[in-house]
C-alpha cells in the first residue's frame, strides 16, 4: 500500500518533467510484440539512467555482442535523452524505457522480457525490480559501482525500511576501491566485490573516427566555418578561438557569459559555444546571452556569424569538442559532483574544471596534472581560459598530455565483460 501511495505523486512527476514524460506504456511493462517475439537466449538486460549511463555501457554491450553474438540484447532507460541514445546504439536488439518500480509492473515485465542477466549501471538500485528478477532466477550485477560517502547514512535508513537490495546482486564491479568499501559497508558480500574502475573511459574511443564531412556540416552549423577550426586551415589563415563549455547548468552559464564578455575584448573573433546539460534549457541561455547583448544562434537552425551558439541537440557533443581550441565541463562549479571530462580529454583538448567533482574522482586522477585543469572559481576560469588562448603551443601540449592519459587508464569495459560472462555461465 505505501509504495502505491508514493507512486501517485510519482505519476504526476513522470508527467510533468520534461526528461521522463513519454513511454508511459512501456514504464507500465507493455513492450512490443514485434521485438518480444524474436527473443532469443541468453536474454541480456542492461539498464542506464540516463544519456551518459547508457553511453557508459556501450563497451560493455560492443563487447557482449562480439563474443556472445546469440545473445537478446535489450537496454532501457529512466530519461527522454537516455531513450534518443539508447535508439543510436547498433549493438541491441531492442530499447525501451525502464519499467515503475511497482511490484506487480516489474513482475509483469520481467516475466514477459525472461532475462538471464541483468546489468544495471552506477546505483540503478531498484528493490521491487531487484527482487522480481532474483525471484525469476536472474542474475544481477552492477557495473560502474558508485555509492556516495556523503549518502551512505541515508542509504542505510532507507535499507533498514525495506530490507536491504544489495543482498539480492550477485556481482558488484565498482569503480574504485572506494565505492568498493561503500557498498561493503550498506551490507554488500565482499565475495561479490571487484574494483574494475569505469567504463566511461573506453567510450572515448568508439567514435574515433569521426566522418571529416559530418565534422564539416557541424562546424558550419555552428557557424565555425572550416577556417575556424584550430590546425585545419593553413597558417597564413586567421583561426579565432573557439571555447566549447559542455554539459552546463544555470549559474555556470551566467559565469561563463560574463567571463566571455571580458575574453572577446582580448581576443578577437573568439567564440562561444554552450551545450546545456538539459537542452530544454536552450531558450532559456539563449535569452541570458541576449541580455548581455551578445548575439546567439541555436545549432539546430544553423548559425552564422553570432558569438553566442547554443548546441541544442543530443549526441554531438563530442564532436563539438573536436571543434574547440579550450573545454570547460559544467556540473563542476555548482555542486552537481561534475561531468564527464574524459570525453574532451580523449579528443586531445586542454580541459578546465570547477572544485565540484565528487561524482568523478576517476577522471579527476586519470587527468590532474596531465591535461586537465581544476580552477576554484569564476575568476581564476578567466585566468586560465586568458592563459591558454594565448598560447597555442601549451594547448596542444595540454591536450596531447589528456588524450594519452585517458588511453593508458581504459579497459573496463573488456574487464567488466569478463565478469559478467563468468556470471551468465555460472
Amino acid at each position: 500500500m505505501l509504495v502505491h501511495l508514493v507512486f501517485l505523486p510519482a505519476m504526476l512527476f513522470f508527467g510533468l518533467h520534461p526528461k521522463l514524460r513519454g513511454g508511459f506504456y512501456a514504464r507500465m511493462g507493455c513492450y512490443p510484440r514485434d521485438w518480444l517475439d524474436r527473443v532469443s537466449k541468453p536474454v541480456v538486460w542492461f539498464h542506464g539512467a540516463s544519456a551518459g549511463d547508457v553511453s557508459a555501457l556501450r563497451p560493455v554491450i560492443s563487447a557482449m555482442r562480439e563474443k556472445t553474438p546469440e545473445s537478446f540484447i535489450l537496454v532501457t532507460t529512466l530519461t527522454n535523452s537516455g531513450y534518443v541514445v539508447a535508439a543510436g546504439l547498433q549493438q541491441i536488439d531492442a530499447y525501451s524505457y525502464a519499467p515503475f518500480d511497482l511490484p506487480w509492473v516489474v513482475k509483469k515485465s520481467v516475466e514477459r522480457i525472461r532475462p538471464d542477466l541483468l546489468v544495471l549501471e552506477c546505483a540503478e538500485i531498484w528493490p521491487a525490480w531487484l527482487r522480481a528478477a532474483k525471484k525469476y532466477g536472474t542474475r544481477i550485477a552492477v557495473v560502474n559501482g558508485r555509492f556516495s560517502s556523503k549518502l551512505l547514512g541515508k542509504y542505510r535508513s532507507l535499507y533498514r525500511l525495506i530490507g536491504n537490495p544489495l543482498k539480492l546482486v550477485d556481482l558488484f564491479c565498482m569503480q574504485d576501491e572506494i565505492h568498493a568499501k561503500n557498498v561493503i559497508h550498506l551490507g554488500a558480500d565482499a565475495h561479490k566485490v571487484r574494483v574494475m574502475g569505469n567504463t566511461k573511459l573506453d567510450t572515448c574511443n568508439l567514435d574515433a573516427h569521426i566522418d571529416p564531412n559530418e565534422l564539416k556540416g557541424l562546424a558550419r552549423d555552428l557557424g565555425l566555418r572550416r577556417r575556424f577550426v584550430e590546425g585545419c586551415a593553413p597558417e597564413s589563415d586567421p583561426r579565432p578561438l573557439v571555447i566549447v563549455a559542455g554539459s552546463t547548468h544555470d549559474k555556470e552559464e551566467q559565469m561563463l557569459l560574463d567571463g566571455y564578455l571580458r575574453l572577446r575584448a582580448r581576443f578577437d573573433g573568439l567564440r562561444l559555444v554552450l551545450a546545456p546539460r538539459y537542452i530544454e534549457r536552450a531558450k532559456t541561455v539563449a535569452a541570458m546571452a541576449r541580455r548581455r547583448g551578445l548575439s546567439c544562434a541555436y545549432r539546430s537552425e544553423g548559425a552564422h556569424e553570432e558569438s553566442v551558439v547554443i548546441l541544442d541537440t543530443v549526441g554531438e557533443l563530442r564532436s563539438a569538442y573536436l571543434l574547440a581550441s579550450v573545454v570547460v565541463v559544467g556540473g563542476s562549479f555548482v555542486p552537481r559532483g561534475g561531468h564527464n571530462i574524459l570525453e574532451p580529454a580523449a579528443c586531445g583538448k586542454p580541459v578546465v574544471f570547477g572544485p565540484h567533482m565528487e561524482n568523478n574522482q576517476i577522471g579527476l586522477q586519470v587527468l590532474l596534472g596531465r591535461g586537465g585543469i581544476q580552477v576554484r572559481d569564476a575568476v581564476q576560469l578567466e585566468a586560465c581560459l586568458s592563459e591558454l588562448l594565448a598560447n597555442r603551443h601549451d594547448r596542444k601540449r595540454l591536450g596531447a598530455e589528456a588524450q594519452a592519459a585517458v588511453s593508458s587508464a581504459q579497459g573496463a569495459g573488456r574487464a567488466c565483460f569478463r565478469a559478467l560472462s563468468d556470471l551468465l555461465q555460472a
